[in-house]
């Protein structure tokens, strides 16, 4: 077979290299770990017999996301939506309407993260040795992998970590040293390490909809089994594979090429498409009833006219959906919790110049969307924490915050608060940017 061609897709201003090879009957996007080079895959045999193992069922497309291999540096780690972006620019440009996701270790809790997202674009999941929670390793196992990359990155000494097994295979130490440099210069690395020990994916796992296959190592070294465990138990019929070993390098596992096969190749059921993840946004101005005493109906509507033009510029800008409009507010949705409270902020800011202050709430999580209009929980949520914010105010859930990390927005607490119609009170946060 000759080498895939690599081509770039483009997402926003960023240019995302991928490759497509095979022609099975399934889409199938590999959504890599944390660093990657799609070309210098096909230079170490096992994996490019993997690889080629997937394209025998499927027409696979991988890609390295932004920051890493032959895609665009950028200046600062990615986020979670930025890459959902990514993942949907390299879809669009293989022209893959739908597809199955296969995410292997940092990859997964993107893959998972796109699967409630977009659940009318993926038709199954795979998880291989990932997690949901930022604990993909210990404390002292972070510390140790970050003074590697400090000190050492770029000579495969860190082989052991990743494949104890293959430790002392002097082929691929040789090739995992030359993937390290390629993959990432240092100090990126070092900041897609950091940008991984936030995320926490755990309060969105409920929302995925799509048939679901976990497969993990029993002793995986780096990603302890608990994590897959924890995965398979909170993603609704998720079916759990442990595999025998403590390598988690996904190539040197024949195995699991196996069980996605049949998993993929099965009967599979079609996703819920009218459920979907989406974060949910509450705008409302602050005292408008006084101000429209104040002003007098004909100007109190002029500033009302003017303060929705800049709240619809500023979602069209954020590639926000408008629900509609609540007179003096607005109910909207993102596919993308950072642009979600990007947006917001900036609301906050335009409709300052118009002498009007907003409050502003926001709840991701899964949404029943009926006709024009949408519904659930989520909804209820980001109402009840938009009614709590102060004037001029973004407030944001704790499962908002955990899942922009790395975005670069800030966030102050503001304490526990109990909402009507929920058990357990909501952990609340100030947002700025």
């Amino acid at each position: 077979m000759a080498l895939p061609v690599t081509r770039y897709a483009k997402s926003g201003e960023v240019h995302i290299a991928y490759q497509v090879f095979g022609n099975g009957p399934i889409d199938l996007v590999f959504v890599p770990g944390f660093v990657s080079h799609i070309e210098n895959y096909w230079d170490y045999p096992d994996l490019g017999r993997w690889l080629l193992r997937l394209s025998s069922f499927a027409r696979v497309a991988i890609f390295d996301k932004r920051g890493t291999g032959l895609s665009d540096r950028v200046g600062e780690a990615p986020s979670l939506d930025q890459r959902m972006d990514d993942a949907r620019a390299v879809m669009d440009a293989a022209g893959m309407e739908r597809a199955a996701l296969l995410g292997v270790s940092e990859g997964g809790p993107l893959a998972t993260l796109f699967a409630a997202t977009y659940p009318q674009r993926c038709h199954a999941l795979v998880l291989y040795g990932t997690f949901a929670r930022s604990s993909w390793i210990t404390p002292s196992g972070l510390q140790g992998f970050i003074e590697y990359i400090d000190k050492a990155w770029g000579s495969g000494r860190n082989l052991a970590m990743w494949a104890p097994s293959h430790r002392n295979d002097p082929a691929l130490k040789q090739w995992w040293g030359r993937f390290e440099r390629l993959g990432a210069s240092p100090a990126a690395a070092l900041a897609l390490v950091r940008m991984i020990s936030q995320i926490d994916i755990s309060d969105i796992l409920s929302s995925v909809h799509v048939p679901t296959l976990v497969i993990h190592c029993s002793d995986d070294t780096l990603i302890g089994i608990e994590h897959g465990r924890f995965l398979a138990e909170h993603i609704p019929g998720a079916r759990l594979i442990e595999l025998p070993g403590d390598d988690h390098l996904f190539f040197v596992h024949e195995p699991i090429i196996d069980a996605i096969e049949e998993f993929l190749t099965g009967s599979v059921s079609a996703a819920e498409d009218q459920r979907v993840l989406a974060t949910v946004l509450f705008t409302d101005i602050v005292g408008s009833t006084a101000r429209a005493e104040q002003l007098g109906d004909q100007r109190w509507r002029s500033l009302l006219e003017a303060h929705h033009t800049a709240v619809r510029r500023e979602l069209a800008r954020f590639r926000g959906n408008e629900v509609r409009s609540l007179g003096d507010g607005f109910l909207a949705t993102f596919d993308g919790p950072a642009r979600a409270v990007r947006c917001a902020c900036s609301i906050a800011g335009a409709v300052r110049a118009l002498d009007l202050q907003v409050r502003c709430g926001l709840h991701t999580g899964e949404i029943e969307v009926t006709g024009a209009d949408v519904q659930g929980i989520a909804v209820h949520i980001a109402s009840r924490v938009s009614a709590v914010a102060g004037p001029g105010e973004v407030l944001v859930s704790r499962t908002v915050k955990d899942l922009v990390a790395g975005s670069g927005l800030r966030f102050d607490e503001r304490g526990r608060h109990s909402m009507k119609g929920l058990q357990e009170p909501l952990d609340l946060y100030a947002a700025s940017h």
